[in-house]
């Protein structure tokens, strides 16, 4: 992949760096274990500072990872989220920044990063067919500094985050195991069916009684969480709507395993390091699968009408999803749990 760039060419390491991410939270999120290893690959005192949007800043805010997030305003209207950057320039332009690492590569990231002339700079390649986080990872690579990108997954809160009370308080004990179910697919081909996630609820609970499963989200699935809730009872905490975007990546810290389609908590989940098995439908996975030896992917891309990005089936039936049944579902999960040493207990 060939990543414009212009690389570092001091033989010490630089003390200032700006990263830049303006897209969803997804997006957002997936940089972060990146930005973790060069965090700490620098030298202590060293700055890593971020630019983002209002929409997406609060889980990046809630981290010891950046010294400092700038947020640009004005929603999604490109004029006003202009207008903002114009207003941040001068104190961007004050920071003196080494190097840029563009890792949104548009319009408002190249203005910033030509109007403050670091030393060295990388920009993300849009349009390549490699997963986010490798973009993320060889962006990073091609400014050229000496240790390689990996991605780091242990995250330091600057603040305990209200979500772990708000667990508690809808019924989480910390002896119990947590189950995150994530019917969260934005359109009807990217949705496991929902009797199908309380099939695999009750398969686990015959063989990890121990549990208790967790819906988070927006009021989007409400209907579906109260469909999961009348099913399972007390052996469901429902989150749905009351949580904020850090909460519940604090939550998902304690999670011992997610079942996710494809949203912003499924990238959420394999980002922190915990076992995710990610259900694709019509998305195309080789761009937004998770990454890593704990994540696992049941997608469309075996089938001659894959990775369609269709919003509605056009056979009527969404088979690249409903063809899993729980069991199947349940056995992957079984076989990715049972790879990773530290969750030896679900052998």
């Amino acid at each position: 992949m060939d990543i414009p760039s212009r690389p570092w060419k001091k033989k010490s390491l630089p003390r200032r760096v700006l990263a830049i991410r303006l897209q969803a939270m997804g997006d957002m999120v997936i940089t972060l274990p990146y930005l973790q290893h060069l965090r700490n690959s620098l030298p202590a005192g060293s700055r890593i500072d971020l630019l983002t949007r209002e929409e997406v800043d609060a889980i990046p805010k809630s981290l010891k990872l950046f010294n400092k997030v700038y947020s640009i305003g004005g929603a999604r209207n490109f004029k006003k989220q202009i207008f903002y950057t114009a207003l941040l320039l001068p104190r961007l332009l004050w920071q003196r920044y080494e190097i840029v690492i563009d890792l949104q590569n548009n319009i408002i990231s190249r203005t910033v990063r030509k109007t403050i002339m670091p030393k060295a700079w990388a920009e993300f390649d849009r349009f390549s067919p490699e997963a986010a986080g490798d973009r993320t990872r060889l962006t990073i690579d091609a400014v050229g500094l000496k240790q390689q990108s990996v991605a780091n997954h242990d995250f330091a809160f600057k603040y305990q985050p209200h979500g772990i009370d708000v667990l508690k308080s809808n019924g989480w004990m910390p002896q119990d195991d947590l189950v995150l179910l994530n019917p969260a697919g934005a359109f009807e081909t990217r949705n496991w069916p929902l009797e199908n996630y309380v099939g695999l609820a009750r398969l686990w609970l015959e063989h990890f009684p121990q549990t208790k499963f967790l819906i988070m989200g927006t009021k989007l699935i409400d209907d579906k969480a109260a469909f999961l809730k009348k099913e399972l009872k007390e052996k469901l905490i429902n989150l749905v709507n009351k949580t904020k975007p850090e909460e519940a990546f604090a939550i998902i810290q304690k999670t011992r395993f997610v079942l996710s389609e494809d949203s912003g908590l499924m990238h959420m989940a394999w980002v922190s390091g915990v076992p995710t098995l990610a259900l694709f439908g019509s998305t195309k996975s080789y761009m937004a699968r998770p990454l890593g030896e704990h994540t696992s992917l049941l997608d469309s891309s075996d089938l001659e009408c894959g990775n369609c990005m269709l919003e509605t089936c056009k056979y009527g039936d969404t088979h690249c999803l409903t063809r899993y049944p729980p069991s199947f579902v349940f056995d992957k999960a079984m076989a990715l749990l049972k790879s990773i040493p530290s969750f030896s207990k679900f052998e």
